[in-house]
């Protein structure tokens, strides 16, 4: 709980997954807006992240490109210990 407040939130960090699956919930939303989707299929240990492409994007020539230019980039701004995102069946 927190001490300043009594707000209930205890003031430890987010786990890494639990980031990565704030950022991949943040960008849902464009791929939806074009007929795609994407899920978090989990994270290894040198923090690969691992998710699958659904909908539109699943078999789309520019998923290598949504891939590295869109969804890897803003992962590693946003939390910077993502090693690497692959797409996974």
């Amino acid at each position: 709980m927190c001490d300043k407040c009594g707000c209930g939130e205890t003031k430890t960090e987010n786990s890494f997954e639990e980031r990565v699956k704030q950022v991949i919930e943040a960008v849902r939303p464009a791929l939806q807006d074009h007929g795609g989707d994407i899920e978090l299929v989990g994270t290894d240990d040198d923090n690969t992240v691992k998710v699958r492409l659904q909908g539109a994007c699943h078999g789309c020539p520019g998923a290598a490109m949504t891939m590295r230019m869109g969804i890897e980039r803003i992962l590693k701004e946003k939390v910077p210990e993502v090693k690497e995102v692959v797409a996974v069946d």
